[in-house]
């Protein structure tokens, strides 16, 4: 998502004071593969995770727990929700006849959140 990554980051240095004070995580595959391609980048912290959705899921965690400073559950504990919702989406996905791998965004977005709601035993709540 260059694209959207340069809006942000132009946004940020350009912008209002609302914009100046936002944070950015920028995640990518390998941790230096921008520099094959994007200098602009030179100076950030870009967060590699190899590629595994899991890695990127704790980086991400990690990083929103020390800007935003609240209490969120353990790395462990968001890895163990998200490996719930995997094992239920093959059969949420059926039941609204989509292929699992294959689920448009906006419905995908819905699944996550409806079973977030009906789920209180794989999220602790």
């Amino acid at each position: 998502m260059p694209l959207e990554l340069g809006l942000f980051l132009g946004a940020k240095r350009y912008g209002g004071k609302h914009q100046k004070v936002k944070r950015v995580l920028i995640l990518d595959v390998e941790q230096y593969r921008y520099q094959r391609f994007i200098s602009d980048l030179a100076g950030m912290d870009i967060h590699g995770y190899d590629g595994e959705p899991i890695r990127a899921l704790e980086k991400a965690r990690d990083w929103l727990a020390n800007v935003s400073r609240r209490d969120l559950p353990s790395a462990a504990r968001v890895r163990g929700v998200y490996e719930a919702f995997l094992a239920d989406l093959p059969d949420l996905a059926a039941a609204l006849e989509f292929d699992a791998e294959h689920i448009p965004y906006v419905d995908f977005e819905r699944i996550v959140a409806a079973w977030l709601v009906a789920a209180p035993a794989a999220t602790g709540t």
